[in-house]
């Protein structure tokens, strides 16, 4: 540890929250349908895509009708790429002439790209091509970001509205997620990551001959366009199989840190957004701190544990720390705070090997995924889920202190408690239920590369990191096999869809409610006092469920760690 890494850690931390309120102001207004600096230009591609596809802007949707909406949304994406991945050695732009992917990793690939995931059990230079990475894969990025704000937003009108049956327009609220937000902000990052170095080209790949006189073939093609969404879209799903290690998808420091501020920007600009709409913005402020609590709190612990190294290499007179898996341009702060940053968002990209982590450094991307994604969160996934534990500590104070639950205005009642239950048990049953199959069927029992507590760490890695719809990977597991390929599909759609559905419920039922004024019965919730139980609760509530794994996984690994016992 020095003093230039912590200041490199309360950099990038200052220019996330100077940034929040900003943008925050920004997606409001799009979400309002007010005029932007944006709207004369886009405002009349906006109104043709509305007539091309036969929605009308001003008729709004009953939450059942929203989700519907969105689940058909989501199953034609789901027909489309599926068929463009099994039969893109037959179509264009293909210059390394890849051939179809294989049916189970097609299915795998297909809902990891559907749900906002992104996990890859493919090398993307060696599988995909042109076509493939920007017809379907990017355009994903793009629809499953865009879905998951506007899930958002309708739960936010939900807590906004009152006495109201109708919570946004889906088609409306995607759209204007795509062209309002994502798409300029992309295109300002793409060609911020050309001039950074990175290619952006649909030439074949480049023959190049090394010093000792070999043949080399380095891969490149339209790599900052879909390095862009990922990234903003918290997708995570890398052009190369390096993913954020790649020197050619992340050339630079200067880079890196754009990458990482890329991550977070939507995500925490959203909780200023709930703010306003709900019409106190210190609500917005009081959520951003819970998340910023256990951000910080993560990445303390993380660059803490890498920083030290383990206790083989202190006897070995190491005291750099770990540097293994670690790229030595970014170090080992710039590897770290990346490791937290992608798994408090649910995006995946990584600029080191996570596998190579120390136990415990290793371990808190594993409890930010756990979590339920909620620190900071994915794109619009992060609020919704935060504001799902909102419901159960709103609830839980009610319970202690004898007053009526109520938020922004909303009488906390059985219903929304039941349904923020459904949600959050979604992570456990899954998570869990895949873990246990997977350490005792001998096909996945195969797939393990490492013995011991590490090797169960990968497998609980794998299935937290697809059921959190945030895909990074442990790796040492070798996960393109047909257990790993189905099995992961399922996690990913369970948690995605499994999630939003009573996340509408709730939408709904809270703004067919009446506001109730605040009186001197109702608990505060925009102090200290809030934030420090919300963020008692989410950690409870993650402890008691997940402890175990952990004990079985990295906490014995780094016990064993300290008696000389490495894996």
């Amino acid at each position: 540890m020095n003093l230039y890494d912590w200041l490199q850690i309360a950099a990038f931390c200052t220019v996330l929250v100077a940034l929040t309120p900003l943008l925050g102001a920004y997606l409001t207004r799009v979400f309002d349908g007010q005029r932007t600096w944006l709207s004369p230009v886009l405002r009349p591609i906006e109104i043709v895509l509305y007539r091309v596809a036969g929605v009308d802007q001003k008729q709004e949707q009953h939450w059942v009708s929203y989700t519907i909406a969105l689940l058909l949304f989501h199953v034609a994406g789901f027909l489309f790429l599926y068929l463009l991945l099994r039969l893109q050695a037959l179509l264009p732009l293909n210059p390394a002439g890849q051939g179809p992917v294989a049916a189970d990793l097609t299915f795998n690939t297909t809902m990891s790209f559907l749900t906002n995931t992104n996990w890859q059990n493919y090398g993307g230079e060696s599988t995909m091509s042109y076509l493939s990475q920007m017809l379907g894969l990017t355009v994903q990025n793009y629809l499953s970001a865009a879905s998951g704000i506007a899930i958002s937003l309708a739960l936010v009108r939900g807590f906004a509205r009152a006495s109201s049956h109708t919570v946004g327009n889906f088609w409306v609220d995607v759209t204007r997620a795509t062209l309002y937000v994502l798409m300029p902000i992309c295109v300002l990052l793409a060609l911020f990551f050309v001039w950074q170095g990175m290619p952006q080209t649909l030439n074949p790949y480049v023959e190049a001959t090394t010093l000792e006189g070999a043949k080399q073939t380095i891969a490149v093609g339209p790599v900052a366009s879909q390095i862009a969404i990922k990234l903003l879209g918290t997708n995570g799903g890398g052009f190369f199989n390096a993913n954020a290690s790649h020197p050619l998808e992340n050339p630079t420091a200067l880079s890196n840190n754009m990458q990482m501020l890329a991550i977070l920007m939507i995500g925490a600009a959203l909780t200023n957004v709930f703010g306003r709409m709900v019409g106190n913005q210190r609500q917005g402020y009081a959520i951003f701190a819970a998340m910023g609590v256990l951000f910080l709190a993560g990445v303390v612990v993380c660059y803490g544990a890498e920083s030290y190294g383990t206790q083989t290499l202190q006897s070995l007179g190491l005291s750099g720390g770990n540097m293994e898996g670690k790229e030595v341009r970014f170090g080992i702060v710039g590897s770290a705070l990346f490791a937290v940053v992608t798994t408090a968002a649910s995006c995946g990209a990584v600029n080191s090997m996570h596998d190579s982590f120390t136990a415990l450094g290793g371990m808190i991307p594993l409890i930010n995924m756990q979590l339920g994604e909620i620190v900071i969160g994915g794109v619009g996934a992060g609020l919704y889920g935060m504001l799902l534990f909102v419901i159960l500590t709103i609830f839980l104070a009610g319970l202690m202190v004898g007053r009526t639950p109520e938020y922004v205005g909303k009488k906390i009642e059985a219903r929304e408690v039941k349904m923020a239950m459904l949600a959050i048990l979604v992570l456990p049953l899954m998570i869990l239920g895949w873990t246990a199959i997977a350490v005792v069927y001998p096909p996945a029992v195969a797939s393990i590369a490492n013995p011991g507590p590490h090797g169960f760490s990968e497998v609980l890695y794998a299935f937290t990191s697809q059921t959190a719809n945030n895909g990074s990977a442990f790796a040492g597991l070798t996960g393109n096999t047909p257990f790993y390929n189905v099995a992961g599909g399922i996690a990913m759609f369970v948690g995605r869809f499994w999630m939003i559905v009573p996340a509408m419920a709730i939408a709904g039922s809270l703004a067919a409610k009446k506001s109730v004024p605040a009186s001197s019965g109702t608990f505060p919730t925009t102090g200290a006092l809030f934030v420090g139980l919300l963020v008692g609760v989410i950690l409870i509530v993650g402890g008691l469920t997940f402890f175990p794994a952990l004990a079985v996984g990295p906490i014995v690994e780094h016990l064993a760690m300290l008696a000389g016992d490495l894996f």
